[in-house]
C-alpha cells in the first residue's frame, strides 16, 4: 500500500522562517487540511537552533552569532544545539492515528530514519542507525534526527551534512571550559563526518533528490509534489515574526 505525502523542496531561508513553515505546515495536516508531508530545505543564512529544553545563553555565544551574522532559533523538538550550515534538513509530519506512525520513540525513530539511510545509499554511503536518533557511516556521525509529538501529530526533523566546519561551530556554542575547546573540537572531529569527508561531492538538490527517493522506497510513500499554500506561507510568516524570533519564545528556558 502506498501512502499518500506531500513533498515540499522548499530551498533556502532563514532559520525563522524555517520553523515558522515547519510549525504552519505541522498544523494543516493536524486539522485534516493537508495530508502528511516530507518537506526539504536548507539554511540562509546559517543558523544556530537550540532544542526546546536548552538554555539560550547556556548554549551560544550570542556575540559571537551576532558578528558572525548567524541566526539563533529555538526549535519545537528536544535534543542538543545544531550548527546548521552546509548541509540538507528535512522535516516529516503526521497525524499520530496514521499508520507509519508508531507509538513507541525509539522504534519510530528507526523507522523513519531507515528513509535517510535508505537515500544516503543512493549516494553510495553504507550507514546504520544508532539509537536513539543518530545516523553513522563507520563510527562517526553523518545525521542527527529529533522528534517532537504535538497537535496530534509526530514531527521528526533531521540533517545530513554535505560539508563540517566545527571551528566555526566552536566559535558559536559555549563549551564548559576555554581549556578543554581543543581536546573537544578534536573530539568532535573524530565522532562527525559530512558526505564531503566521505568522498561524495554532490550538490543540495542531488542529495534532497536521494532523501527524498530513500524514504518514497522504504515507507511506501506516493509524492505528490507541492509548495506551500497562501495560507501556509502567510502563518509562516507570522509565526516567524510573533514566535520563532521574539525574545520571550527564544529565552524562554
Amino acid at each position: 500500500m502506498a501512502y499518500q505525502f506531500r513533498l515540499l523542496e522548499t530551498g533556502y531561508h532563514d532559520g525563522y522562517y524555517n520553523m515558522g513553515l515547519d510549525e504552519a505546515l505541522l498544523e494543516s495536516v493536524s486539522e485534516g487540511a493537508s495530508p502528511p508531508f516530507l518537506r526539504l530545505y536548507g539554511w540562509k543564512p546559517p543558523a544556530v537552533s537550540v532544542g526546546y529544553f536548552q538554555g539560550l545563553r547556556e548554549e551560544v555565544d550570542l556575540d559571537a552569532c551576532k558578528s558572525r551574522g548567524i541566526d539563533v532559533v529555538r526549535r519545537i523538538s528536544g535534543g542538543g544545539a545544531v550548527f546548521h550550515n552546509q548541509e540538507l534538513t528535512y522535516s516529516l509530519a503526521l497525524s499520530e492515528s496514521h499508520p507509519l506512525a508508531i507509538k513507541d520513540i525509539s522504534a519510530s525513530y528507526e523507522q523513519l530514519c531507515a528513509g535517510v539511510i535508505a537515500g544516503l545509499s543512493l549516494l553510495g554511503l553504507e550507514t546504520r542507525f544508532v539509537p536513539i536518533n543518530d545516523i553513522q557511516a563507520g563510527n562517526r556521525k553523518l545525521s542527527g534526527n529529533a522528534q517532537t509529538r504535538r497537535m496530534g501529530c509526530v514531527l521528526q526533523h533531521g540533517t545530513i551534512l554535505l560539508d563540517n566546519d566545527v571551528d566555526l561551530m566552536f566559535e558559536l556554542l559555549r563549551v564548559p571550559s576555554e581549556k578543554l575547546k581543543g581536546k573537544l573540537i578534536e573530539n568532535i572531529k573524530s565522532r562527525v563526518t559530512s558526505l564531503k569527508d566521505l568522498g561524495v561531492a554532490v550538490s543540495f538538490g542531488e542529495a534532497a533528490g536521494a532523501l527524498a527517493e530513500g524514504f518514497r522506497r522504504t515507507l511506501g510513500l506516493d509524492f505528490l509534489p507541492s509548495a506551500p499554500t497562501g495560507a501556509e506561507d502567510r502563518r509562516a510568516q507570522t509565526l516567524a515574526a510573533e514566535k520563532f524570533s521574539a525574545q520571550d519564545w527564544l529565552f524562554k528556558r
